[in-house]
């Protein structure tokens, strides 16, 4: 029966959402104006050069602060979730597998502090 619910709620947003775009169209004011299609600069003119390079370390940090985000996201529903798995019988291996997990983790940022990854030069 849930699959039930999940197909009235699905058809549900989608006739919901046709009824909205239509009553938009129909009743929405249409005025054409042309500076509405202008490009939007926040009213300063452009004065960057174009050979202005932006490093990449900015986005090297980026995705390792994703990388680390990502872990803790896994890590926080098993830490949840693991009194449940030792009642169950299960925890020596959910324990191994997250350790297994958090040595692959660990020994990436090993090798991002060994290849001077985090340095900015």
């Amino acid at each position: 029966m849930p699959l039930g619910g999940i197909l009235f709620i699905t058809i549900f947003v989608i006739v919901f959402g046709c009824i909205l775009l239509l009553l938009a169209s129909k009743l929405g004011r249409r005025v054409y104006d042309p500076v509405k299609f202008q490009t939007y600069e926040c009213g300063i003119p452009v004065q960057e050069k174009k050979d202005t390079k932006i490093s990449v370390k900015f986005y090297l940090t980026a995705i390792l602060f994703i990388i680390f985000d990502i872990e803790i996201i896994f890590m926080y529903p098993w830490a949840t979730t693991f009194k449940d798995f030792i009642l169950s019988g299960q925890g020596l291996y959910v324990f191994v597998s997250m350790m297994v997990f958090i040595g692959v983790f660990v020994y990436g940022l090993f090798w991002e502090v060994k290849s001077k990854a985090l340095e900015w030069d």
